[in-house]
């Protein structure tokens, strides 16, 4: 009998909602690790489905995969970039002002006593707001999110 902190697959698959398909991509972004394999079946340590949740949250909060495997170096535990984590927390932020400052125009055009809405000047404001946010984000994009940092095996 195997060794009970080991899981294949499709136990994983079922423990994490999360299809065969992604994890065999997450393996393969470097995200997780398979530790062996059963017949064809890639066999997990138990621990990934920590590193699934990490995962998922990560997402949840906007990162993309990339920006997770450069976030995440993996021993026996995350080593989390605390730097990234600020940069994503500073962005998210400043995405909450955006989206507080839309609903807030977009509230005021809904009750706006303007005969044509597109003719208000705070809904013009928004637009040119909106263009410049737009620009703004435009120039701030970054490909390299991180240089790539060896997986510890």
């Amino acid at each position: 009998m195997g060794d009970p902190r080991e899981i294949d697959i499709r136990q994983v698959s079922k423990l994490s909602g999360l299809p065969s398909s992604t994890l065999r991509y997450y393996e393969e972004k470097g995200l997780i690790q398979s530790i062996s394999r059963r017949g064809i079946a890639r066999v997990f340590h138990a621990s990934v489905l920590e590193q699934l949740s990490l995962i998922s949250l990560a997402r949840y909060a906007g990162f993309s995969l990339d920006e997770i495997a450069c976030m995440f170096t993996y021993s026996d535990k995350p080593n989390i970039d605390r730097d990234q984590l600020l940069q994503k927390v500073e962005a998210l932020d400043k995405n909450i002002q955006r989206l507080v400052a839309m609903r807030d125009g977009f509230k005021h055009l809904a009750n706006c006593p303007e005969d044509n809405q597109l003719e208000c000047s705070n809904f013009q404001n928004l637009v040119k707001g909106a263009m410049n946010l737009q620009h703004e984000d435009e120039q701030t994009v970054n490909p390299d999110c991180c240089v790539k940092k060896t997986r510890i095996k």
